[in-house]
């Protein structure tokens, strides 16, 4: 079972919060010593692991600004849609904010030292005189307090007709793919002026528009394998060896649905909200509004494996509906080492479901728990007017409470839960196993 060892609350200066603090994304880099979020007010928060294992800020800068396109008359709105941290080169750390429009490369480096003794500026940085100038000497590097820098080094712009939904960095380490409803682009990171279109589903006439791009990302070993998802249900795996435009897909991962059970909400919910690739290559994960599947990629008529998340919401599909609940995006993640899948839920539930033994958790994120630094116990709910006292029935879940975005440490059994603005860490009591 997980307990909590941290739980890093991002409305606990202020006990009201506004929607601009509202996190948007979490992702963990490649060593998991390093946790960023972004959230609605465009803001990224950095979190580093300490000694002891917990983790605390380590960087706050703002990544977008609100804009406004006056071609379109359209507010662009700061809110962070995905980070993507890049492959650590040097001591410094480098990763990808995108808002609706805009992609950005940010540098996150450390500078402990100061440089002193210039010749042709005084201590306050204000240009010397020349003519007092009658001896030359060497600045000097000294000591002084830590300082965490971030800078934008890139800024991709003006490639995007829709909503960018989507980044992927590739394994190739040099290029990354920005994915909207309709168009998915490759570019370089080192190029900022252009990009590369690879898939293009727009179609000619858009009275003709069947589906929607919903999320896209790259193979983790393959740099020329990529696969996106789809409003339709469905996800396709696309090959760049084959053809540039990647107009016609090497795969596609479709389940058959019985016309028996069709209804008005079968499109709805089976729209692909999130798709990863598993850490070995092999397996694929996609997540609809219902449940959670994983592929083979070798076999792309149905699923391996199918868990239900909460299956107890199918009588409530015409509320959820007419709240526009049913329209959420539910992100999912593998752990270290493929054999445990999370995913999120309402009432700050996230589920967890082990692929070996086939059993499934449901966990609650709460402040609460957190302050007692408590065993996280198993929630359930329960469909009927009889309850038990540990069960939640389904009439009083809280959707406006729901778990969208989750993030697993690449190696150890720490899990990071946005839940609205708060920030959950949860890490195994047992320590540092992946199992």
């Amino acid at each position: 079972m997980l307990s909590p060892v941290l739980c890093s609350d991002l409305s606990a200066v202020e006990p009201e919060y506004t929607e601009a603090d509202v996190i948007s994304t979490v992702e963990f880099n490649q060593s998991g010593e390093l946790l960023a979020t972004g959230d609605k007010g465009g803001r990224v928060v950095i979190f580093q692991r300490e000694p002891q294992g917990e983790y605390n800020v380590y960087s706050t800068f703002q990544s977008h600004e609100p804009e406004f396109d006056y071609l379109k008359s359209l507010e662009i709105e700061e809110k962070i849609n995905k980070i993507r941290w890049l492959p650590q080169r040097n001591p410094a750390h480098f990763l990808l904010s995108t808002n609706d429009k805009t992609v950005k490369l940010w540098k996150v480096s450390e500078r402990d030292k100061r440089p002193e003794g210039y010749n042709l500026k005084d201590e306050e940085g204000r240009v010397k005189d020349l003519s007092t100038i009658t001896s030359l000497q060497v600045p000097v590097l000294k000591p002084t307090e830590l300082l965490v820098e971030a800078s934008v080094r890139r800024v991709f712009a003006n490639a995007h007709a829709y909503h960018i939904n989507s980044i992927s960095v590739n394994s190739d380490g040099e290029t990354y793919l920005s994915a909207d409803d309709l168009r998915i682009n490759l570019w370089h990171l080192s190029i900022t002026d252009c990009s590369f279109n690879i898939v293009d589903v727009k179609p000619e006439n858009m009275e003709d528009l069947r589906e929607v791009i919903t999320v896209a990302e790259f193979h983790p070993q393959h740099c020329h394998l990529l696969a996106f998802g789809s409003s339709a249900g469905n996800t396709r795996l696309c090959d760049m060896r084959a053809r540039a435009l990647c107009d016609q897909h090497a795969k596609l991962f479709e389940e058959a649905v019985d016309p028996s059970t069709r209804s008005f909400f079968s499109e709805i919910v089976s729209s692909v909200s999130d798709v990863k690739f598993s850490h070995s290559g092999r397996y694929l994960l996609t997540r609809d509004y219902l449940s959670v599947k994983v592929w083979d990629l070798n076999m792309e008529n149905k699923p391996v494996e199918t868990y239900q998340v909460h299956d107890y919401l199918r009588s409530k599909l015409c509320a959820l509906y007419e709240s526009d609940y049913i329209f959420d995006k539910f992100e999912c993640a593998w752990n270290g080492t493929d054999s445990v899948i999370m995913t999120g839920a309402y009432n700050n539930f996230f589920r967890m479901f082990d692929r070996s033994s086939k059993r499934d958790v449901t966990l609650e994120a709460s402040r609460e728990v957190c302050k007692r630094r408590a065993v996280l116990r198993p929630r359930r709910v329960c469909m009927g007017a009889k309850r038990r006292r540990d069960e939640v029935s389904v009439d009083s879940l809280d959707f406006s409470k729901k778990i969208l975005h989750t993030a697993w440490h690449p190696s150890q059994n720490i899990i990071a839960i946005a839940a609205s603005n708060n920030l959950y860490i949860f890490q195994d009591r047992l320590g540092p196993s992946t199992n």
